[in-house]
């Protein structure tokens, strides 16, 4: 695939009345978010790439000369949809007419100016695709600039020219944007709508000027409007996809969606190679395929309403080299087992409902799926499992009644209680995706019928679209920080927290310092009985950098208004396109937490990065933790990290330390509850500071407010303090 620079066209652009002489009188194309035309990929969760054409390895020149040896080879593409079927695809992209395949044309074309084959090899993938109930897109590409890569040239301006009666080079962006819509016109011709299995729609690598100006779009829109259009790395809002090269760089590696630039509920696509190395066509190599991070981004994307669209290496003949075969062969079996979390599913913790996705805890990290049809029906998705047999996930409001393990049935031992549902006794993890069964009973303690509204809006995007049950619509702050988001109750209730749901169209890690999170960073929250007179703000915090509904819990209180206040987000100044940016899907206020009765209990979690440190910092800088940092201590004795805790009555609670050490030996720190010291806690090897653990002690509390600290012994310190948990 050729890469460039995002173009980012607007939508305005693309659908202006350009007047071109000899240009068809055609309607203006219109950019649209959904259409019967997309529900097919919208039901998918993958496709299957295939770079094939002149320079598939060994390459060839002449165009005879490689169609010869792909017969002769014994190519058939009922391989190919045989394949398809082992990875679960919906969907094959035809990629021959690539810039850095010799722009070759594997079906017969009239059009001279690249290689052409007599034989038609893309309409037997149609045909045999279709039979089997898949899709076949073709790839388009807009860019001439390797024509004449490893010394031969592989358009023929003179050639084209002759065809169309003036001189024409091919060589440059606007030659051969006419050359590529030319063939856009054959292909749509050649492969008509009253075949059956037809040709369902247009793979395009990036955008070309002159398809603009000459009205390609709206001219596939009239002629064909049946026509799936997939953009590859440039929003193009006339698209009804838009497609991103999935690279590794994330934590976790294969969480690409955390990099998607483009909301839901637009069709988004993330392309990736199975080899781990090479290029995307075959070059005569055998690479490894890394299954564990190829089945985290099938998986992760699903729990993202991602489509996989992944790319493998077709020989000549059309098989595929014998590590990506026998991982098909390895894949299809997998999938099997855990189809039913992954079909007929949307990505959970989003617009879509569903608990909350990504960091859970003790290193644990997953996706949630929710069936379309029951969104009461979800699928834990263990993609890093914890670092021991727990695994808590924030509910998102949903009372749940029954936990069990999709592979073997088994009930799985969980409680809930303030906004977590808490799985226990876990073991025997799948190396790669341990899936849990989850079944709801619906949604408690969420208000409904609550007025929004907020200090600044965007037009056509005002606070009531915050609160308004719908996907399609969202709050925008219009760049505004600090703003305030309020909501009315319509009488003085019981408040116990707030859930935010914010787009997810900005880059949340930072691949450099213009590309950061425009989520929700710092934050207050007020309550008033007037709505005028709000005092002083009841919490404050920061809210991590993660995609997915984010909870704000409060100390229970009873008020009319509520007021969000955000301070400011991740995004940099220098990033003019995110800077300040705030928009959110949903925000609700909570009542009680689901099963918790009568509100359920406090959260008993205190995050390091919020206690009392002397001789230590907060950092961030190992993936894995809880909130939105650590403590690290210094390197001496007699630094100390220090919470405040409240306990409802007096008595005896666990104190459950979270905690990472990197290094070999014990880290030893003092505990000690009131100013008086009980004993020392043990905080072992966790071999890795990306590895996270837990240690426990017990102790005496008092009704009320009290205090714990922990005081390194040794002069390595203490452990990365992660938390401070009280049951």
């Amino acid at each position: 695939m050729s890469r460039r620079g995002l173009l980012g066209r607007a939508a305005t652009v693309l659908a202006s009345v350009v007047t071109v002489a000899g240009v068809l009188a055609t309607p203006t194309a219109t950019a649209e978010l959904q259409n019967p035309r997309q529900d097919w990929l919208r039901a998918s969760q993958a496709g299957l790439f295939l770079h094939w054409g002149e320079r598939t390895s060994p390459s060839h020149t002449s165009c005879t000369a490689w169609e010869n040896d792909v017969t002769n080879g014994g190519w058939t593409p009922q391989y190919w949809v045989n394949e398809a079927k082992k990875l679960h695809v919906s969907y094959l992209v035809f990629a021959s007419f690539h810039s850095r395949l010799g722009y070759a044309r594997a079906y017969p074309s009239k059009i001279p100016g690249s290689c052409a084959t007599k034989r038609d090899f893309l309409g037997e993938t149609i045909k045999a695709a279709g039979a089997a109930g898949l899709h076949v897109l073709v790839y388009m590409t807009d860019d001439p600039q390797w024509h004449d890569e490893t010394g031969h040239e592989w358009l023929d301006s003179n050639a084209y020219s002759n065809y169309k009666g003036s001189k024409v080079d091919l060589t440059n962006r606007d030659g051969f944007g006419q050359f590529s819509y030319d063939n856009f016109v054959e292909v749509m011709q050649r492969y008509p709508h009253s075949d059956y299995p037809a040709l369902s729609g247009f793979w395009i690598d990036n955008d070309n000027d002159y398809w603009i100006s000459h009205k390609l779009y709206e001219k596939v829109q009239q002629d064909r409007p049946e026509f799936l259009l997939s953009n590859n790395n440039e929003d193009t809002p006339i698209m009804d996809t838009i497609s991103n090269e999935q690279k590794t760089g994330m934590t976790p590696n294969w969480d690409y969606p955390q990099a998607i630039y483009t909301a839901a509920p637009r069709l988004i696509e993330a392309c990736y190679k199975l080899p781990s190395k090479g290029a995307w066509w075959f070059d005569g190599s055998d690479s490894t395929v890394d299954y564990k991070l190829n089945i985290g981004r099938y998986v992760a994307n699903a729990g993202s309403s991602v489509k996989s669209n992944m790319a493998e290496t077709a020989m000549v003949n059309g098989k595929f080299p014998s590590n990506q075969e026998t991982y098909n062969n390895f894949l299809n079996g997998y999938l099997n087992q855990i189809w039913e979390s992954l079909d007929g599913t949307e990505g959970g913790g989003y617009m879509y409902g569903g608990m909350q996705p990504g960091f859970w805890n003790d290193g644990a990290h997953g996706v949630i799926t929710v069936k379309k049809n029951n969104p009461n029906q979800q699928y834990i998705h263990v993609l890093d499992k914890p670092s021991g047999s727990t695994l808590k996930i924030r509910d998102n409001g949903y009372k749940i009644t029954s936990v069990t393990n999709l592979r073997t049935g088994a009930a799985i031992p969980f409680t809930q209680a303030g906004g977590t549902l808490t799985m226990t006794g876990l073991s025997n993890w799948d190396q790669y995706d341990t899936v849990f069964k989850v079944q709801a009973n619906g949604r408690e303690g969420i208000y409904s019928g609550v007025t929004m509204s907020a200090t600044a809006s965007a037009s056509g995007h005002g606070a009531a679209a915050a609160g308004d049950g719908d996907y399609l619509t969202y709050w925008d702050s219009n760049k505004t920080l600090p703003v305030s988001l309020n909501f009315d109750l319509g009488s003085a209730k019981r408040i116990q927290y707030l859930g935010v749901n914010q787009r997810e169209d900005s880059v949340s890690y930072a691949r450099s310092g213009t590309e950061q999170s425009a989520r929700i960073k710092d934050y207050r929250v007020y309550v008033s009985s007037d709505g005028t007179n709000w005092g002083s703000p009841i919490k404050t915090g920061t809210l991590p950098s993660h995609r997915g509904v984010q909870i704000i819990d409060l100390p229970a209180t009873t008020a009319r208004h509520v007021r969000l206040e955000v301070v400011n987000t991740y995004a940099a100044s220098s990033d003019s396109t995110r800077y300040k940016r705030l928009r959110i899907d949903e925000a609700w206020v909570g009542s009680a937490y689901a099963g918790g009765g009568g509100g359920g209990p406090q959260p008993s979690r205190y995050e390091a990065e919020d206690a009392v440190v002397a001789n230590g910092v907060v950092e961030s800088n190992h993936p894995g933790f809880s909130g939105t940092g650590f403590v690290n201590y210094d390197n001496a004795v007699g630094g100390y990290v220090e919470w405040t805790v409240n306990a409802a009555a007096a008595g005896q609670a666990t104190l459950t330390f979270g905690y990472a050490n990197g290094t070999p030996d014990n880290r030893p720190v003092a505990l000690s509850v009131n100013g008086t010291t009980l004993a020392n806690v043990d905080f072992p090897s966790t071999n890795v500071w990306t590895t996270y653990a837990t240690a426990t002690a017990t102790a005496t509390l008092n009704a009320g407010s009290n205090t714990v600290r922990a005081t390194a012994t040794t002069a390595n310190g203490g452990p990365n303090a992660d938390y401070l948990e009280v049951s």
